[in-house]
């Protein structure tokens, strides 16, 4: 579930061991505290706060927390009340919220957390940034967690009003330094679509940190040009994310979106909060969280309604009937995917965004084809992935994911030989990429063609791959 929080009962925080710890910063005296008195393993604390098992340990046998980002993260995911929060030096959240609260539309005012300020999101934004290109080990350690959606999630429907976006700094910023963000946005999109992922991402990293923050931190603007910076930079700050992704950077990548998510909300962009939404969903359907997905994809097509771009809603339907052949809810996903096409159909494409003109029908078709190769309908699966050979042949990874979905199907219904030549198209793509997705693909195909490695055209193709990736997994 999309709310799954770490249960502590409301009376620990009072005791005077806990509040001992956090006066001290000790989050591993604090950890082992939870084990003593709430039984939860490692792996449980760790899967509530975004944090691997073994570094829950490390920190449990002295290692320091000291990113602001990360004890946020602590406190959010341990539902600890604003007392403990501001004992921690962390600011209170004001209002409370509960873990348990799966529709906002049906909860009261003062149930929902707290508006930050802008301020407080660009800072905590400039922050992973910093981290992510210094390297730091606490980052690396970081993994995927559903609950780390909530409140983010939360805060993009609940929030009351967007603040001004105004600033008086050292320096001014204007449109020309908004449009050479969303220049060098265009340039590192386009490199992630033809190379993969680990093409270009150390070099966003280093331009957000080195030349974006200090435009939104030290720059001066006016409340217009801030929400169309912010705007900007929560674009380049999703494909940072979405290039993690790509990567298998999960818990990274899940940062960068709530990142996004929080500086798109303060942008007033409902647009591409929107497809930010769909990105999260896209990512927890990948690693099998299909009621956060599906929960993710339905808040993208609510916020794409308000923004008033069908094709956007065309998109979030996609993402959720994608979500629902993961969980093998046949007729779920077949409603949404009607619903897709319709929308799809109406839509007006003159407008949009340049960040959605990878989103046609031979996007529409590729996922059509993993709804039905999820649900085992692998005949229907067949002929939407053949249709999706029908691309831009700029989208590289695509055209290689595609390929990779075709010669699944074929393996999938017994024609071995037919998915090894396809594959092997699909193979000489993927060595030219840096995309853990993309080699996970192969990889997948390769494990469905093993009881027919006997074949001689399945065994060249595996000795292929096996020659081509080595350890790479």
């Amino acid at each position: 579930m999309l709310f799954d929080h770490l249960r502590i009962p409301e009376d620990l925080w009072s005791h005077q061991d806990v509040r001992a710890a956090l006066a001290a910063r000790d989050i591993g005296a604090l950890f082992r505290l939870f084990t003593r008195y709430t039984g939860a393993s490692q792996t449980r604390i760790g899967a509530a706060v975004g944090l691997e098992q073994g570094y829950v340990s490390r920190i449990i046998a002295g290692r320091k927390v000291t990113s602001i980002d990360v004890l946020e993260r602590i406190a959010d995911g341990c539902g600890m009340p604003d007392e403990s929060r501001m004992t921690l030096g962390l600011a209170p959240r004001q209002l409370s919220y509960r873990a348990d609260m799966a529709d906002h539309r049906n909860t009261r005012h003062s149930d929902l957390p707290a508006n930050r300020s802008w301020r407080e999101d660009v800072r905590a934004a400039a922050q992973l940034w910093e981290g992510d290109v210094n390297r730091r080990e606490l980052l690396r350690q970081t993994v995927f967690s559903s609950a780390a959606y909530t409140l983010p999630a939360l805060r993009w429907f609940t929030a009351t009003g967007t603040q001004p976006v105004t600033q008086e700094g050292r320096r001014t910023v204007g449109q020309p330094d908004i449009d050479t963000i969303r220049e060098m946005t265009a340039t590192y999109r386009r490199l992630d679509n033809q190379h993969g992922g680990g093409h270009a991402r150390d070099n966003i990293t280093r331009y957000l940190h080195r030349e974006v923050t200090p435009l939104v931190a030290e720059g001066r603007y006016d409340p217009a040009t801030g929400r169309k910076l912010l705007a900007a930079v929560a674009e380049l700050t999703q494909l940072a994310g979405w290039q993690a992704y790509d990567m298998a950077e999960h818990g990274l990548a899940q940062r960068y979106l709530t990142h996004a998510l929080d500086l798109a909300r303060n942008a007033d962009d409902a647009g591409l909060g929107a497809e930010i939404l769909a990105a999260m969903s896209h990512q927890a359907t990948y690693l099998g969280h299909t009621a956060t997905a599906v929960d993710l994809a339905r808040a993208a097509r609510q916020t794409a309604q308000r923004a008033g771009i069908t094709v956007l809603t065309a998109e979030a339907l996609v993402m959720e009937a994608h979500a629902h052949a993961a969980a093998r809810e046949e007729h779920a996903c077949a409603t949404a995917l009607h619903q897709a096409e319709h929308a799809l159909d109406r839509a007006d494409r003159s407008g949009d965004p340049q960040w959605l003109g990878y989103f046609d029908e031979a996007y529409l078709s590729a996922k059509f084809g993993h709804c039905f190769n999820a649900l085992g309908l692998h005949r229907q699966a067949e002929r939407f992935a053949a249709r999706s050979l029908h691309m831009d042949e700029r989208y590289v990874r695509g055209k290689a994911f595609n390929l990779a979905l075709l010669a699944t199907t074929q393996a999938r219904h017994g024609e071995p030989d037919r998915a090894s030549v396809i594959g092997g198209q699909a193979l000489t793509l993927v060595t030219q990429l840096k995309s853990a997705r993309a080699v996970r693909y192969i990889r997948d195909l390769q494990t469905d063609l093993m009881p027919h490695r006997r074949r001689p055209a399945v065994r060249h193709f595996i000795t292929r791959i096996d020659a081509a990736l080595g350890q790479r997994r």
